[in-house]
């Protein structure tokens, strides 16, 4: 039984890391993620052909593993966890929030970009 239901829900988490590529509100990378993580644990054939598909390449094994992330990968993932910081920003009147959500987005620019580009 567990294992069919990680089966399920990797197969929903794939579906929204699909549907992601296009929409710039669902993060793919983070549903590719999910799918290895309950595909790894229900079917080994299911989680051979994920990791060996050009996307799991493209999303998950050269930008986090390999650490080979293109400008335009990098810029594209900061204008999208820039919509998802602004989502918040906009719905609160607190002065005290949107500093902290400045505060956290720009941690996150500098702490990716010297992960992604410098650390060995």
């Amino acid at each position: 039984m567990k294992k069919y239901l990680y089966i399920t829900l990797g197969a929903l988490t794939f579906g929204l890391g699909t549907v992601g590529m296009f929409l710039p509100f669902l993060p793919t990378t983070v549903f590719y993620l999910l799918t290895g993580f309950f595909w790894v644990r229900s079917s080994d054939r299911l989680h051979r052909q994920f990791i060996e598909s050009e996307k799991y390449k493209q999303y998950i094994e050269d930008p986090l593993l390999k650490k080979n992330i293109t400008d335009q990968g990098m810029i594209r993932m900061f204008v999208m966890m820039l919509f998802v910081f602004a989502i918040p920003f906009m719905l609160t009147d607190s002065a005290l929030l949107r500093i902290v959500l400045i505060i956290v987005y720009l941690a996150h620019l500098v702490g990716l970009t010297w992960h992604l580009r410098f650390r060995k």
